[in-house]
């Protein structure tokens, strides 16, 4: 705190002599150092004010990456086997990381040729939070659903129609809660069904895309 005289404006007004009014005064005025450490003060106090409110919480560090990966797949490759040129069995995936308050999963594998219509060949829902894997052709964990082949339940195996290298992608959803599709295996559940069912409920998704060629 630093002290400065400061001048009485009455002063201007009185006649030569002797002024009737006290022609200044000493004022005190904050240093820059004082409004730098009142600064840090009322700094301090916001934020502690603002931990303590609901809603109002630290910054938490990064998210780890929800990954999925496919075992034995090699460059990139659907596996014969969960190709019409092999057993047609639905691929084995494993899944890590996933996002803090995860309460289930689902998984859709699709395909979008050039003509513009989505293809659908696996979809999977209900499976448990502690489930982080499927192996070959499981269809013990969670419910099937319909795919876009074949009016049965469960895997399709794509056959690649047409010349030229197709991309296939598998999609694990980490989801918040469980959602609302039947309590077991059905074609009636769409690829368009589940994902409308799972579009406000899902935390996060990990994709993987394979290659096949017929």
């Amino acid at each position: 705190m630093r002290r400065f005289w400061k001048l009485d404006e009455r002063c201007l007004e009185e006649p030569p002599g002797k002024p009737s009014v006290s022609c200044g005064l000493l004022e005190d005025v904050p240093t820059l150092r004082t409004f730098d450490h009142t600064y840090q003060r009322l700094a301090a106090g916001a934020i502690a004010l603002c931990l303590a409110l609901v809603g109002c919480a630290p910054l938490q560090s990064p998210a780890t990456s929800f990954t999925v990966t496919s075992p034995g797949i090699v460059g990139g490759a659907l596996a014969i086997d969960s190709t019409c040129d092999g057993a047609g069995t639905s691929p084995a995936i494993a899944w890590s990381s996933p996002p803090q308050g995860t309460a289930g999963y689902a998984i859709v594998m699709d395909h979008f040729p050039p003509e513009g219509s989505t293809h659908w060949y696996w979809l999977v829902w209900g499976i448990p939070a502690d489930v982080d894997s499927l192996s070959a052709g499981a269809t013990d964990t969670g419910y099937l659903g319909g795919n876009s082949v074949n009016p049965e339940v469960g895997y399709a195996p794509p056959c690649s129609q047409g010349p030229g290298v197709k991309k296939y992608t598998i999609t694990v959803y980490a989801l918040a809660s469980t959602p609302t599709l039947p309590s077991e295996s059905t074609a009636s559940v769409t690829r368009e069904s589940l994902l409308s069912s799972i579009e406000g409920i899902t935390l996060s998704k990990a994709t993987l895309d394979l290659t096949y060629s017929h």
